[in-house]
């Protein structure tokens, strides 16, 4: 390896910027907008998540509500709860915390949720007007990726961009923000998965390479294109006997190698995430926005 080595794309500054606008946003409204969030069982990961979004809330100026069910509600039960937050004129956004437990039917109660209340932009009615090129509330990880790249000034027009991964989360709508005809977008773009024969063969071509596959350190090094800019959207666990808590979280792509290859890098932790969390703000924000012209100030 080179004593090269790539620029951190850190997501921190980005999400700062962006709070801080929506801040002033939020200050001149007549009243707060409000964010439902439903956490079902106990996952320790996903009571970080809404932790996280709960301060972002309370940075800004939202108002949370914290709905905690046990894991053994009934699906029913949680069917009813996000109809009555449809019809709650407080409730300008549903975040519907995933993964589910097994068993429930995660599409089904998805579509359940308004399509204006969509924060997550999970909504086949939002994913329908995201792929037409239409406004709509964009799913807040892909959504973070492209406001990462406005803020560093990494203009995808004209160039490849290759996505690796193909999840309806961050791959599909990835995929379709970028291929738009708007500014900081126009790329072509080529998505690739675990089925993909030869990969290594399209990854090389990437002007910006994005890894959102879930199998960390699976980017390495010889599978970038020299000077690419590379995003990476995973975070795994993986045991580390060294480390105190006996794991640390890594990235989909091999970090230590990859940074004397490419140009620029988003780092695991500190990259995308912090983007994810200032998106679903900025989808709230929008919702109680949309929601007010369509009631003419309700």
């Amino acid at each position: 390896m080179t004593d090269h080595f790539a620029k951190d794309l850190l997501g921190k500054p980005a999400n700062s910027a962006i709070l801080q606008r929506l801040k002033t946003e939020v200050a001149g409204f007549p009243s707060a907008p409000g964010l439902a969030v439903i956490l079902v069982g106990n996952n320790p990961a996903s009571q970080l998540y809404v932790n996280n979004k709960k301060q972002a809330c309370e940075a800004i100026g939202i108002r949370s509500f914290e709905y905690l069910l046990d894991a053994d509600v009934d699906e029913q039960d949680l069917a009813s709860l996000i109809e009555t937050l449809n019809a709650d004129t407080q409730v300008d956004g549903i975040l519907l915390q995933l993964p589910l437990p097994k068993g429930m039917d995660e599409s089904r109660l998805l579509s359940l949720i308004s399509p204006d209340k969509d924060v997550d932009g999970f909504h086949p009615f939002n994913v329908g007007r995201l792929l037409l090129g239409l406004p709509t509330l964009r799913s807040c990880t892909p959504y973070g990726v492209w406001e990462l790249l406005k803020y560093y000034e990494i203009d995808p027009s004209g160039k490849h961009v290759v996505i690796v991964g193909r999840s309806n989360i961050v791959g599909k709508p990835l995929a379709a923000i970028l291929m738009q005809n708007q500014p900081f977008a126009n790329a072509t773009v080529t998505v690739v998965h675990s089925r993909t024969e030869n990969l290594i063969q399209f990854t090389r071509q990437a002007d910006i390479l994005v890894a959102a596959i879930g199998k960390p350190l699976m980017i390495t090094a010889e599978m970038v294109n020299p000077g690419a800019v590379v995003i990476d959207v995973g975070i795994n666990r993986v045991s580390d006997d060294a480390h105190p808590k006996g794991f640390r979280v890594v990235g989909d792509v091999y970090y230590d190698e990859v940074r004397h290859v490419a140009s620029a890098i988003t780092p695991v932790p500190g990259g995308v995430g912090p983007m994810t969390i200032a998106m679903l703000m900025s989808n709230t924000v929008n919702a109680y926005q949309l929601r007010r012209k369509n009631n003419k100030g309700d």
